[in-house]
């Protein structure tokens, strides 16, 4: 099997989705847009017509907030480039449901090693800011940083993305 996966980082509102949008559509074939968000008010549901707009036509959406292991497996195949946007909410989702969140995420790793195509995540890096004041803030950082971690040993690319501008961490320019 052929997987092409890349991890694309940043903070919040760094344009790293902007990025990884941009790394998916540079190939040819079918484009799959994996949505990790929950719509609980108006303001998000705002924010996914925005996304979903600025992305334009071309894409289709999928919106998974709990099952991202599934998605991958239902929809990643040779020449589809799918988009997994974003991780921490993923995370942030699977923890509010009182999931197993190591066990989870070892689900993700392994459907990223049965898949083929190209696989692009997006996720906020957490880590670079002060220790989380709380036990609960401090497990979603813990979380999201073996995460990342993880799934950077395994990628061939990883990217990190501050204010726009992309810092290639691991692999080689696609």
């Amino acid at each position: 099997m052929s997987t092409d996966i890349t991890l694309v980082l940043g903070g919040a509102r760094s344009g790293k989705s902007r990025y990884a949008e941009g790394l998916v559509t540079a190939s040819p074939g079918p484009r799959v847009y994996i949505a990790t968000a929950q719509i609980w008010d108006s303001e998000m549901a705002d924010r996914v017509a925005r996304h979903q707009e600025d992305r334009g036509p071309g894409w289709t959406t999928v919106e998974e907030p709990l099952d991202l292991p599934g998605a991958l497996r239902r929809h990643a195949g040779v020449g589809t480039g799918v988009l997994v946007d974003c991780l921490t909410l993923w995370l942030s989702n699977l923890m509010m449901a009182d999931a197993d969140v190591p066990a989870r995420s070892a689900e993700l790793l392994a459907a990223l090693a049965g898949v083929e195509g190209r696989v692009v995540l997006v996720s906020n890096e957490v880590g670079l800011g002060i220790v989380p004041d709380n036990a609960l803030a401090r497990r979603f950082r813990d979380h999201a940083g073996r995460l990342h971690q993880d799934i950077a040993a395994v990628a061939q690319r990883v990217t990190f993305v501050a204010a726009g501008l992309p810092l290639l961490l691991k692999g080689e320019t696609p």
